[in-house]
């Protein structure tokens, strides 16, 4: 029977995605231990032994929660599914909503309740006892409700309406229904891109112009040479929740802004600022944005193609814990089940996203040495990496399909070659 095969291959896919993942974090804890009582040579003049015990005992802390969290879903998932809790909980909720477009609503609705209140507390200990444990939080109790408010209430107002679209089309639009879906879909993700940075981040962090006007001006300088035209230069109130680090660009077209952590600029130096900015406005320049844009389209094509011929397959409900025969209407459901399946079958395809990431992480630190400075690049690095206690020394297997951007040592030993091939290649009594 087809849907016994498929709940036999659902449980071997688990239980072999479970066990290699596992096996990683193993692994990458082992190794960082290994490493953790002696800096990599290449960094023992810029990092103290402290800072990198600390980053390895983050690490490994990090890595161990992951792992509990792992074993919580696969838990939950199996509850929800072979179990029979997604059947118990449609059958419910028809009774109390009767069928229609209020009790697929309410299906996801409830689903994503109940998910979210299972993750709660590891949300929480993570933000207050391990977090805290390593001085990276700066959140306080009320503000950390009042964002998971915020996030609710957001949800639910951009949510609700896009859910109750894709619901119709999937119902009334026939058997194209993934491709008007799809379009719908990629048009809203743009629509995100250009309304995020004006609409939604503000009611998060507070974005302030960029005061230091010397720092401006290098900024302004540099967006110049590269040809980048911004709507703004803005500080984000980072550290009103955590001790972390960053910059990044968002928006789309006209919206685009620069965004820094305030936390950034009370750390680097502006060179080093300049440095850092140089490597995210590669990634716009040399067009990994619009790359990763077309790809999410192509893949998210590919997957509600996938799922237009899943939710009709008898097999595809059966073989996961759920009598369709039993429901009113099956659409919500099959997102449930689509959503929940899909990672345990496409984990083994994680390296094949973490390649071209890091490909793209070396050609925007190569722009960032060509039209910067390669040099200011490591030192800004280095910082980050010590500040936000980034292991120097991760697992080689495990960093390759959790990791989006290259080991320290392989970047910054690019980044010191780049760096030595400009010096040689200025003439002698040139200015660099």
């Amino acid at each position: 029977m087809i849907s016994t095969a498929f709940s036999v291959l659902f449980v071997t896919f688990l239980l072999l995605t479970l066990v290699l993942q596992f096996w990683l974090g193993s692994r990458h804890i082992r190794h960082v231990l290994q490493h953790r009582n002696a800096v990599p040579a290449e960094f023992a003049e810029r990092i103290p032994l402290a800072a990198h015990q600390k980053a390895a005992d983050y690490t490994i802390a990090k890595t161990k929660l992951g792992m509990q969290m792992l074993l919580l879903n696969a838990i939950v998932l199996i509850g929800f599914t072979l179990f029979g809790g997604l059947q118990w909980l449609a059958v419910s909720l028809v009774k109390l909503s009767g069928p229609g477009m209020l009790y697929q609503l309410s299906l996801l609705i409830a689903f994503t309740l109940i998910t979210s209140l299972i993750d709660l507390p590891f949300d929480y200990y993570k933000q207050f006892v391990l977090e805290e444990k390593f001085g990276f939080n700066k959140m306080t109790k009320g503000l950390f409700f009042g964002d998971m408010l915020k996030s609710t209430l957001l949800g639910a107002v951009i949510g609700l309406p896009l859910i109750w679209v894709m619901l119709t089309l999937m119902e009334k639009s026939g058997a194209l229904w993934w491709l008007y879906a799809w379009i719908f879909w990629s048009g809203f993700q743009l629509l995100m891109m250009v309304i995020f940075p004006t609409w939604i981040a503000p009611l998060f962090n507070k974005f302030t112009p960029l005061e230091d006007d010397s720092l401006r001006t290098r900024i302004e300088g540099l967006m110049l040479r590269v040809g980048f035209a911004s709507k703004g230069l803005f500080v984000m109130d980072g550290s009103k929740r955590s001790a972390h680090g960053n910059a990044y660009f968002s928006g789309f077209g006209a919206s685009k802004r620069i965004v820094f952590f305030d936390t950034l600029l009370s750390r680097l130096s502006p060179a080093e600022i300049e440095a850092v900015l140089a490597h995210e406005l590669g990634h716009f320049k040399l067009k990994h944005i619009v790359k990763r844009i077309c790809v999410m389209f192509i893949i998210s094509l590919g997957f509600l193609a996938l799922l237009g011929y899943l939710k009709q397959q008898v097999w595809f409900y059966t073989g996961l814990g759920v009598d369709p025969m039993l429901l009113a209407a099956n659409d919500a459901m099959a997102l449930i089940l689509f959503m929940l399946s899909l990672p345990i079958f496409t984990f083994i395809l994680s390296p094949l996203s973490s390649i071209t990431s890091r490909k793209h992480e070396f050609e925007a630190d190569a722009f960032a040495a060509k039209h910067s400075s390669a040099e200011n690049l490591v030192a800004a690095l280095v910082k980050l990496y010590e500040d936000n206690a980034s292991t120097l020394t991760p697992d080689p297997l495990h960093s390759a399909f959790y990791d989006s951007h290259p080991p320290a040592s392989v970047r910054i030993g690019k980044l010191q070659l780049s760096a030595t091939s400009a010096t040689s290649a200025t003439p002698s009594g040139a200015i660099a």
